[in-house]
């Protein structure tokens, strides 16, 4: 579990560190929704990779609705 929250951090951080402006919320929100959807499927599946990449998945849609409302 801890390598693919290394993968997925690293990927993150890149990404972030590519934008010329700050990110926007929706931005935030589905990134942090991704990092956090992709642990916890991670941790529900055993490790599963489909588990992991179907959490990241769903957090970051549900992380990008509620950065959509964050003002």
């Amino acid at each position: 579990m801890k390598r693919y929250t290394s993968i997925v951090l690293a990927i993150v951080l890149l990404g972030l560190a590519a934008c010329s402006t700050s990110p926007t919320n929706k931005q935030v929100g589905a990134t942090a929704g991704a990092v956090i959807g992709g642990v916890v499927g991670s941790a529900l599946t055993g490790g599963s990779t489909v588990g992991t990449v179907a959490g990241a998945g769903a957090g970051a849609a549900v992380g990008y609705e509620i950065g959509k409302r964050v003002k």
